[in-house]
């Protein structure tokens, strides 16, 4: 008997029967737990033995007789009748082989995998044309032979289901630009999608599916009751090659400045996350959706089991925004935070670095009305602890406009709770978009004047004023010449430029010379131009 339980041992225990250790012995926790499987009669095992069954992932329900309790009733493994009929009497019994106690997430992946399809995004991209196609000479002689039809570039990825009426969430990445999108599901049908919505700054996108449901879905979990080292499963089709489920853990919570969206928090897992798995599910072990995955950490471009998901409580924010008819909008605090560094925390009496330390606050405004001052800490929104702004800013993203958040703030060295209504914006001036044209370095640039709501769109300081560049056409002089959306621009030939009128009226004059400044993550910027 002992030699069989060093073999079961080591089978379970992933090694040899030589190498099981030699704490395995009679009587120890690890020969109760495993004498049942080789022993003709029950043995006793202790609540105490709750711990090593979970470790083996059996679960927490005794399987087995407990000191003191009655003696279960034990039927033949060939009997499948009577052990049916004593599993719905919910009766504790043996497990009678190895394929009683192998994990498996099959049926998991049955109930979800359904749910998942395929992305596939396709966008037209004009071909180069020949410098002769617009000379009337040649074409007398070659006619449209010299225009090239414009391509079809196709992308994919994956999305999830979770409205049965047909919304899909996927990544922007996935399908931004796209003239024309579809999905596909597992058993091959295909249906044409509209977007009803998509956000680069969390790089999340709803799609309608153009058909008839009731479609498949998962169910969205709350992720902050994730923790590290939690099972997930990421379901995707990676490369193209198919639906793939890989598993994993939840490798950490929170991570930030991976350079994926604007709002810097991820759940990391170490399941296998490839290209194509953008927009695929991570779920929890009870079928819900805990993220989407979106990016993966790597040099070689596949998975070095580092990938990262946007948290599925964002995801329902932005889901719940897009079957509303509107789009995402981040609440407006009016207030600016910076991070609380070592040195930070030790001049106010911290015990380590953590919070959102107050920069600058938007006169009248909500972080104003609400009592926050320059200086001071935000440590917790609604009981859960801030350790930076990012932190703070995905929180309070994931609330919503309309709502309101406690913030426990230290100030002064007093801790005092305030009441914060998360707003909507001002657009205060009008943005006036503009599309500037002509000859001059802003040709083709979009521009808006700056107000908190356009700010707030572009991750600018809520008190900037002027005049940003919204967009920025391909080819266009104004990207010739190094304009980027999101850029401020101060001044040409020595004017101040205070709004899009302004900067039209110079753009239409006459120079023989441009020199223009522009703000740039906050630093000053020239150009010249001759």
């Amino acid at each position: 008997m002992k030699l069989k339980l060093l073999v079961l041992a080591a089978a379970l225990l992933g090694g040899t029967a030589l190498a099981v250790p030699a704490v395995f012995h009679e009587g120890s926790t690890l020969h109760r737990f495993l004498a049942p499987l080789v022993a003709e009669e029950p043995v006793p095992l202790t609540p105490g033995d709750d711990a090593l069954r979970e470790g083996l992932g059996l679960g927490s329900q005794p399987r087995w007789k407990e000191a003191g309790a009655a003696e279960p009733t034990l039927v033949a493994a060939g009997d499948p009748v009577a052990r049916d009929e004593q599993d719905k009497q919910g009766e504790a019994r043996v497990p009678q082989s190895a394929a009683e106690i192998k994990l498996s997430f099959a049926p998991l992946v049955k109930e979800t995998a359904p749910a998942v399809v395929n992305v596939y995004a396709a966008r037209k991209v004009a071909a180069r044309r020949s410098p002769f196609a617009d000379d009337p000479f040649f074409g007398q002689f070659f006619g449209n032979r010299f225009d090239n039809p414009p391509r079809m570039e196709q992308s994919l990825g994956s999305g999830v289901i979770v409205d049965a009426s047909g919304l899909v969430v996927t990544n922007n990445h996935v399908v931004e630009g796209a003239d024309e999108v579809k999905i596909a599901f597992a058993d091959g049908r295909e249906f044409e999608t509209k977007v009803l919505s998509k956000d680069a700054t969390v790089d999340l996108a709803v799609l309608k599916i153009e058909g008839e449901g009731p479609f498949p879905t998962i169910p969205i979990a709350d992720s902050d009751d994730l923790a590290t080292g939690d099972l997930v499963l990421a379901i995707g089709n990676p490369f193209g090659i198919g639906q793939t489920v890989t598993n994993g853990i939840v490798s950490a919570l929170a991570r930030n400045h991976i350079g994926v969206n604007d709002f810097g928090f991820f759940i990391q897992t170490d399941a296998a996350i490839n290209p194509g798995n953008s927009g695929g599910a991570l779920i929890d072990m009870r079928g819900e959706l805990v993220g989407v995955n979106t990016a993966i950490f790597s040099r070689s471009g596949g998975s070095n089991g580092i990938g990262f998901a946007i948290p599925s409580n964002m995801v329902a924010t932005f889901v719940r925004a897009a079957k509303n008819g509107g789009r995402f909008e981040r609440p407006f605090v009016g207030a600016d935070f910076a991070p609380v560094t070592a040195d930070i925390a030790e001049a106010l009496g911290l015990q380590k670095p953590g919070g959102a330390l107050v920069r600058s606050v938007y006169p009248e405004g909500p972080a104003a009305r609400a009592g926050l001052k320059v200086g001071d800490v935000v440590m917790k929104a609604d009981g859960r602890d801030i350790a930076t702004p990012d932190a703070l800013d995905y929180r309070l993203a994931t609330l919503g406009i309309g709502k309101t958040v406690t913030l426990d703030v230290l100030s002064s060295e007093e801790t005092e709770a305030l009441q914060l209504p998360l707003e909507q914006a001002p657009e205060v001036p009008a943005r006036d978009a503009r599309t500037i044209d002509g000859r001059n370095p802003f040709a083709g640039a979009t521009v808006y004047n700056l107000s908190p709501r356009v700010a707030d769109e572009f991750r600018l300081p809520q008190d900037s004023t002027g005049v940003v560049v919204a967009e920025v056409a391909p080819r266009s002089l104004a990207g010739r010449f190094g304009l980027q959306p999101g850029d401020i621009v101060l001044e040409v030939n020595g004017e101040s430029v205070d709004s899009t009128r302004t900067l039209a009226a110079i753009a239409a004059e006459t120079y023989r010379g441009w020199q223009f400044d522009i703000e740039r993550g906050g630093r000053r910027l020239t150009q010249v131009v001759r």
